[in-house]
């Protein structure tokens, strides 16, 4: 069900699914019941108590929507699992004060992010999920920002599975008109033809954000055992989670 899963801090959690756990996005033409129902299973195996991971409506921008009391005034934070997906955010990252979060990807990158408050304060979480189009506009950095505005010292990041440099082909004028904005994201691929290393792009982004970057997952069209759009168009997505544990309050 799980392609990685910690206990990052103490009462703190971050996993990446994999192709066990099935597909869990609501946009893919996969039975919508299905799909609640898979997403139900993975907060009932980790424990979660009936609070739900919120999704997002993921556009390939760098908007970052506030879940909970993390909302903007008007905001109104964002659907439960089982919600519709047009009920849910429009954006590519999302930060709480502790909600459950949860970004789905088959082949851009997934990233978790926690950051302290001090003392007993909930942790400020985040997740991401950075695209070429995200990676080139910046949503990493306004994440980083957002969770700084709430409060995080001492971030750390955790990258989860995506497509490597050496598999991900694209036209040279692509190549470096990404590179020009975030410079590690130039490579060539395992062919010698011009490529996009979008896993290397985040973690510069995050290094230079001041973030620790504590793990890195495997390239997902490499690994049969993960969703990988450009291994199969008609293919699902897993997801990266971050959550705390369930507390008394």
């Amino acid at each position: 069900m799980f392609s990685w899963r910690a206990e990052v801090r103490p009462g703190v959690w971050v996993a990446f699914t994999d192709a066990a756990a099935g597909n869990l996005a609501l946009h893919v033409g996969d039975d919508p019941a299905e799909v609640r129902h898979r997403r139900a299973a993975i907060e009932a195996a980790l424990g979660l108590g009936g609070r739900p991971f919120r999704y997002m409506n993921q556009v390939h921008g760098n908007a970052v929507a506030g879940i909970g009391a993390a909302a903007a005034p008007g905001n109104g934070g964002a659907a439960t699992a089982g919600a519709p997906a047009a009920d849910a955010p429009t954006a590519d990252a999302m930060v709480s004060l502790g909600e459950p979060l949860a970004v789905m990807v088959a082949d851009c990158v997934p990233v978790a992010l926690v950051g302290d408050r001090g003392g007993d304060e909930t942790p400020v979480l985040a997740v991401v999920h950075a695209g070429r189009p995200g990676v080139a506009s910046g949503v990493v950095t306004a994440a980083v920002t957002r969770m700084r505005e709430l409060g995080a010292a001492g971030i750390s990041a955790w990258i989860g599975p995506s497509v490597c440099g050496g598999c991900y082909e694209v036209p040279g004028d692509m190549r470096d008109d990404v590179a020009a904005r975030v410079p590690a994201a130039w490579c060539t691929t395992s062919r010698g033809t011009p490529g996009l290393d979008l896993p290397a792009a985040v973690r510069s982004q995050l290094q230079d954000a001041g973030v620790r970057v504590e793990y890195s997952g495997n390239c997902t069209l490499e690994d049969e055992q993960l969703f990988s759009y450009r291994r199969d168009r008609n293919t699902g997505r897993f997801a990266g989670l971050v959550w705390t544990d369930q507390t008394d309050e």
